[in-house]
């Protein structure tokens, strides 16, 4: 409830650029396409003039809560705008009494804070069928939404903008101080500069020329120069959530960067890890275990690089431990590849799972008590007793040579590869290979 202090102090707000520029229809909304862009899925909802229930799920910025507004407005429906923090089933039952008697559409924004329980019942409401509803979460809904309130509605993806369409928002931003007397200029080159500082959101690419507003006044002339930008702007902020899909996605393209084999790109993505404030330990902790899965035994050393990275990192912080990651990025980045000490042991894994356990044969079984071999536990051959080293002897009955370990060697001398190599002369057996024509 309103009181005459709120009431006062509502009319000396200021209204924040990026809100100000808020799209007044789908027409005015820079990006998104692919969403947006006739003949599209949620075009077409619109247009219907029936929405159901959606869900809008992106980072922070690419324009849900100016979607959902603009989509209110193509539709003619009276919106209403609600939030966790502040709303509870009780205000959404109240909106939706509201909506037997007109058409509206509910909106709310970061629906993810929701309780299942909220949730559940948000879910018997929207299924009245008085309201179209759109919900906005930056986390990934398959986990952070009920399965039931999901299977209800559609998702739809916002993408982060490309820096071309944050080069619209800022050159509409400064078109729209221009009506307020400000006489801001700058070259192509700053203005690429702002929209690549802003990393694909627009309200912080109308915040960053919030802030530039802040260093002139109405009816003067101000050239914006590089340096004075970087004064203006300071550092980068990379969008980065420690829990959420940023994370994940940051270090999935880093992880599969190395695998690929593209340090430029594995670097890339380190540093913006790095750059978001990433915990070096847990960096390494990545790193040792793909020296393991993607390169094993096509060099054992990149295990060792990566365990001294972690040991580097306990002892130094940034920024020097950045070195650090770099060195062990660049040996699994650049060293070669091979899977099969991670591919054989999770065939393994699958065989132990799905047949249970393997008896022990006898030859096998323990016998360093006295009494093991009138227990039958006799028979097996001391390989290191053969001039060669080698007995043909079988280790584990009913498992064929090749079922899990498979030799990832390829056109190069590796450690696999010379091993592989040895054993076939020692034993007269040809390796197993995953690609037997050669290439491994």
């Amino acid at each position: 409830m309103n009181d005459l202090f709120t009431e006062a102090h509502s009319k000396d707000r200021v209204r924040r650029l990026a809100d100000e520029l808020r799209p007044k229809g789908l027409d005015d909304v820079i990006g998104q396409k692919h969403l947006l862009a006739p003949r599209k899925k949620l075009r077409i909802l619109i247009d219907s003039g029936s929405l159901g229930t959606i869900i809008l799920y992106g980072p922070p910025g690419v324009g849900k809560t100016s979607i959902a507004r603009a989509i209110g407005a193509h539709m003619g429906k009276e919106f209403r705008e609600l939030h966790p923090s502040t709303d509870k089933i009780a205000e959404i039952r109240a909106v939706a009494q509201e909506a037997r008697s007109k058409k509206i559409l509910l909106f709310i924004d970061e629906l993810h804070r929701y309780s299942t329980k909220q949730q559940d019942d948000l879910l018997k409401i929207t299924e009245e069928g008085w309201l179209d509803f759109i919900g906005a979460t930056t986390e990934n809904p398959m986990f952070s939404v009920n399965k039931a309130l999901r299977s209800r509605g559609s998702i739809f993806e916002l993408k982060p903008l490309s820096v071309e369409d944050v080069e619209e928002v800022v050159l509409r931003a400064v078109q729209h101080l221009k009506g307020k007397g400000f006489r801001i200029g700058f070259d192509d080159v700053v203005l690429r500069r702002i929209a690549e500082r802003a990393g694909g959101d627009a309200r912080t690419a109308a915040n960053l020329v919030e802030v530039i507003s802040k260093a002139t006044k109405p009816g003067e002339d101000f050239v914006i120069e590089e340096e004075l930008l970087d004064e203006l702007l300071g550092k980068t902020v990379i969008p980065y959530d420690k829990d959420g899909d940023s994370h994940y996605d940051y270090i999935s393209a880093y992880i599969k960067s190395m695998r690929g084999s593209d340090p430029d790109a594995a670097l890339l993505w380190l540093a913006h890890l790095i750059h978001a404030g990433e915990d070096p330990r847990f960096i390494a902790r990545r790193l040792m275990i793909h020296a393991a899965e993607d390169i094993g035994l096509a060099d054992n050393s990149a295990l060792q690089t990566a365990v001294a990275a972690l040991s580097a990192v306990e002892n130094i912080g940034y920024p020097e431990s950045a070195i650090i990651l770099s060195q062990a990025t660049l040996h699994i980045a650049t060293a070669p590849k091979s899977n099969s000490a991670c591919r054989g042991i999770m065939l393994a894994l699958e065989h132990v799972r799905e047949r249970g356990a393997v008896p022990v044969p006898m030859h096998l079984k323990d016998t360093h008590y006295a009494g093991a071999e009138q227990l039958g536990r006799k028979g097996y051959v001391f390989p290191h007793d053969d001039p060669a080293g080698w007995v043909d002897q079988d280790y584990a009955p009913g498992i064929r040579r090749g079922q899990f370990y498979q030799s990832d060697a390829r056109d190069n001398p590796t450690y696999e590869k010379r091993a592989g190599q040895y054993w076939e002369g020692v034993t007269g057996l040809p390796s197993i290979r995953r690609f037997p024509d050669g290439r491994g």
